[in-house]
């Protein structure tokens, strides 16, 4: 016979590939593709396997495997058998024609955990006759059939005997105590000892019933699992061991049934049900019951319980340009700040020059801020050049004839060392001349160098620039906006994560080139696979303004925080200086900063030379 599709398969197969994974509907979603491991860029949840249909898929499109689970299983020598197979598998046992002989050494054992004589002959329990010793535990299924028993040494003792346990060979794997079942599909509980499902009928808990082999094995799940899901609520009492419960994890994944889990503080210090029946009573384990609650799902809080916060309290670094951070509140630590715009329109110098205005800023406890700075662009000492003029100023450069007879800017010696010395030990480059080792991927090298300058130099401000370059590895189309996409969200979380504020720069689509008079640029131009814009917080795009010369226009696209938009006629005009390399908004005086003045930092208002305002909401 052909094979027949279990969850309970899938769910094993997963096991055997130690892949983290989720339900989400009917997929199971794999953490990384068993085939191509998530790619050179380690792209997350690319592979599911349908629950109900068992077809599989990577949405990688340089994997692209796609299939049958049964192929998934031969490619990866994960045994199958058909639904033939499983029920030739199990022994048949011989069936009771009456109630096992109660002996008494099982009711003593029995005694001693708190189990009486009814509870013992309901559940069918005995000693065995040829040794008197070993306690019965049969496993009936629900036609009422004994199709396994399991044993128990009662005078087990550690380091000497060989086993505590153990079941009867080649026999069924199912639930203790299905032959008690009420016929209500109301309530059921599992535990993962026989000895806590006999507690609970102890105290009069009725629908108790207990796994085989605790932890160690889920097969019984198939042949039950259309039963167990008939029930309103399952609550689970495993055992309470290193700070977290048994079965209850692997129950969820299994289980489509509302499911809820013995709160901690309900076990009273104790490991099971049958540890609190014998020191506190049946009481205590009826209350356990009732005080069950749903399982705490992982990665969700409940919205009370989540701090209120002023947003206008927000730790925040001034772009150093009022009518931006009028609107968009300041660079906000914890966010992600994307800046695009088509090659030679502005991006680095306006990204230089925000750079500048945070270099003259302290955070909440007066200390100033560390910048890290990745230019993919721009040599070392190009960078330093056009961000040293930023912060000099005109008055601090003398100009000379070039030898082509062309008037430039010299930067004054004097200057460029008070700049130096300034800025020392507060802004970091990355230096990328270091190449990768074999087997290196010079993106994780990247990003792993964000996250120890950030530890080690207590950088707050991180600026990238930019996007494609920052890249390692991408092929196909495809693979490059995949890559993009994979390196926004990771970027993202470094900035939730050390909660400080991200800069990068991205360009256009190649698509828009040819076309940007027609129109101003928008979200869906910028380069990448289309998801990068809804990953970040906030979208400023940069152009020269056709209107003037030595002027720019400032698009706010995105603004998560307050939704105040500017594009278009609505966009920010700012003025340029060749001479300088400045960008600055038309009605801004002569911006002097800190090393001009003889300080390490100068306070946050005096440094970007307005009043700051609270942002006004759009709404």
């Amino acid at each position: 016979m052909s094979y027949e599709l279990k969850r309970e398969d899938i769910f094993s197969f997963a096991a055997t590939t130690h892949e983290q994974t989720r339900e989400k509907g009917n997929e199971l979603v794999f953490r990384y593709c068993p085939y191509c491991h998530g790619g050179n860029h380690h792209d997350r949840d690319t592979f599911s396997i349908n629950l109900e249909k068992g077809v599989y898929k990577c949405l990688r499109a340089s994997c692209g495997r796609q299939g049958h689970f049964v192929e998934l299983c031969r490619d990866f020598h994960f045994p199958l058998e058909s639904a033939e197979q499983a029920s030739r598998r199990y022994r048949q046992l011989p069936q009771p024609s009456k109630p096992p002989e109660m002996r008494q050494s099982s009711l003593e054992y029995l005694a001693s955990r708190g189990i009486g004589r009814e509870t013992a002959e309901r559940y069918g329990l005995t000693a065995r006759k040829d040794q008197p010793n070993i306690l019965c535990f049969p496993f009936f299924d629900l036609q009422g059939r004994l199709v396994s028993i399991k044993y128990r040494n009662m005078r087990f003792r550690k380091g000497v005997d060989k086993c505590k346990e153990w079941f009867e060979k080649d026999t069924q794997p199912i639930l203790f105590g299905l032959q008690c079942w009420n016929g209500s599909f109301d309530r059921a509980i599992i535990t993962e000892g026989q000895l806590d499902s006999l507690s609970l009928s102890e105290a009069g808990i009725e629908n108790a019933f207990s796994v085989p082999n605790g932890c160690s094995g889920f097969t019984w799940v198939a042949s039950l699992s259309e039963w167990l899901n008939q029930f309103r609520e399952i609550i689970i009492f495993g055992d309470w061991e290193n700070g977290r419960m048994s079965l209850l994890d692997p129950l969820m994944q299994r289980l489509q049934v509302p499911l809820r889990a013995v709160r901690q503080e309900d076990y009273l210090q104790e490991k099971d049900a049958n540890d609190i029946l014998r020191k506190f009573g049946p009481e205590a384990l009826r209350r356990a019951i009732e005080g069950a609650e749903p399982p705490r799902v992982e990665r969700v809080r409940d919205l009370a319980s989540v701090q209120r916060m002023d947003l206008s309290a927000l730790e925040k670094v001034r772009t150093g340009f009022r009518e931006i951070d009028r609107a968009i509140g300041g660079l906000i630590m914890g966010q992600v700040a994307l800046i695009s715009g088509e090659r030679g329109q502005g991006k680095s110098t306006f990204l230089s020059q925000i750079i500048a205005n945070a270099l003259d800023q302290r955070d909440p406890q007066g200390n100033p801020y560390g910048i890290f700075v990745y230019s993919g662009e721009l040599q070392d000492y190009l960078f330093r050049n056009w961000l040293d003029f930023q912060l000099a100023g005109k008055e601090h450069i003398d100009i000379v004839e070039n030898e082509y007879g062309e008037e430039t800017g010299v930067l004054q010696e004097e200057t460029a060392g008070r700049i130096s010395e300034w800025y020392r030990g507060r802004i970091w480059l990355y230096d990328d001349s270091i190449l990768p080792e074999d087997g290196q991927n010079a993106t994780d090298l990247l990003l792993e160098t964000v996250e120890k300058v950030i530890r080690q130099y207590g950088c707050r401000i991180i600026a990238l620039d930019n996007l494609m370059t920052a890249l390692d590895g991408a092929g196909t189309q495809n693979e490059l906006n995949l890559g993009q996409s994979a390196f926004v969200g990771r970027v993202k979380k470094i900035a939730m994560k050390y909660n400080v504020c991200i800069l990068l720069v991205a360009h256009p689509r190649k698509s828009y080139t040819g076309i940007r008079m027609a129109r101003t640029l928008d979200n869906d131009d910028i380069s990448g696979s289309g998801d990068i814009t809804n990953k970040v917080d906030v979208v400023l795009t940069c152009s020269r303004d056709p209107e003037r010369e030595n002027s720019a226009r400032i698009q706010i696209l995105k603004n998560r925080l307050y939704g105040r938009l500017k594009a278009g006629e609505n966009a920010v005009r700012l003025n340029f200086s060749p001479l300088t390399r400045r960008m600055f908004a038309p009605e801004e005086g002569r911006k002097v900063y800190g090393w001009e003045k003889g300080e390490e930092t100068i306070n946050n208002l005096e440094a970007l030379g307005y009043e700051l305002c609270q942002c006004e909401l759009p709404f």
